[in-house]
Formats: structure tokens, C-alpha cells, sequence
């Protein structure tokens, strides 16, 4: 079950207004009322944290010249998501047109057919840009991205990523709770 809480005004729910204020990742661009069921980097974390055999680590790529410490989520040795700033390059290919904004995650698909039906399935959160052609992975806007795309999402990258036996032994797990409802 998802709780969404929508907010019209201050007056009428100050504390869950407050709560909802100091949860939000960057609510200066969203207007009043904003659906808070979308995710945030934290969420894509504790989806992460909740697969079997995940770590958490961090790359140190150059963007722009500087260097970040940027979360990644494995299994064994292969990432499978990712927290994805745009470059410099990234940017200069928008030309004209604003890039999206707020925390980006790259997510690895299982090829590219199934890269094309998530960026069909899920326009809009979910895109590419021109430096992931020909590669195995979307990106998700994550201010744009319901809870629940992004858990499929994390879910469907931590299985092509995983050895078999253990997306195997996940996948069985699942359908006997599934079952027990």
C-alpha cells in the first residue's frame, strides 16, 4: 500500500506539512500540493539495500572537471544502478533544450530491446541520452519518477545483473510471498 499525501494548504495541516516540507529533496521547483510518492535517491537506496547480496559503493569519475564520490549499488563485482550527474558533454548535447533536472540514476536493462520497451513504457521519468546509445541502461529523473517504477526498475536491473542462482532463488522467494497473501 502507498500513502500519498497532498498538501493544499499550510494552515490546514502545519506538522504533516512540515514533515512533508523536510522530507522533500528539492521542493523549491514543485508547486503546493505535490504528489510525494515520487522517488528520491534515499528510496532507490533502501530498494537497493533490500535485494540480496547488494553493496553499496562509490565511484570517482570526473564530471566538469571535479571529482565526486558518486553512489553505485553492486552485486558481486557489476553495478546494476547507479547515481549519474550529467557531464559537461552531457549538457553541451542538449543544445538549446534544458536538461532535466534534480538527481539522475542510471539503471542497467537486460539488452537493448527491453532498453527500448522501458523508454516507451515509462516516457517521460524515464530516458537515454546520446553517451548511453548502444549501451544496456536507462536513466530515471527521479523527480519524476513514481516509487513504483523506480522499485520495478531497481528490481528488473538487479536480475540481469545478478549470478542466476541468486535472481533465481529471489524470484522463487517472491512468488511464495506472493502466494501468501
Amino acid at each position: 500500500m502507498t500513502l500519498v499525501l497532498v498538501v493544499h494548504s499550510r494552515s490546514a495541516l502545519p506538522n504533516a506539512f512540515a514533515t512533508a516540507e523536510a522530507t522533500a529533496q528539492s521542493g523549491a521547483d514543485r508547486p503546493r500540493g505535490y504528489l510525494l510518492h515520487v522517488a528520491s535517491l534515499n528510496d532507490a537506496a533502501a530498494v537497493c539495500a533490500g535485494l540480496p547480496d547488494v553493496v553499496e559503493g562509490s565511484r570517482k569519475p570526473t564530471h566538469g572537471g571535479e571529482r565526486h564520490g558518486l553512489r553505485t549499488w553492486y552485486v558481486g563485482t557489476k553495478s546494476f544502478a547507479w547515481e549519474r550527474p550529467f557531464s559537461n558533454a552531457d549538457i553541451k548535447r542538449f543544445g538549446a533544450e534544458t536538461p532535466p533536472a534534480g538527481p539522475i540514476l542510471a539503471v542497467r536493462v537486460a539488452d537493448l530491446l527491453e532498453k527500448e520497451a522501458v523508454l516507451e513504457a515509462h516516457a517521460g521519468p524515464v530516458f537515454t541520452i546520446p553517451h548511453f546509445d548502444n549501451y544496456a541502461a536507462v536513466l530515471l529523473q527521479l523527480r519524476k519518477t513514481p516509487k513504483r517504477v523506480l522499485r520495478e526498475l531497481i528490481v528488473d536491473a538487479w536480475l540481469c545483473t545478478a549470478p542466476r542462482s541468486a535472481a533465481e532463488a529471489y524470484l522463487a522467494a517472491e512468488r511464495r510471498r506472493t502466494r501468501a497473501r
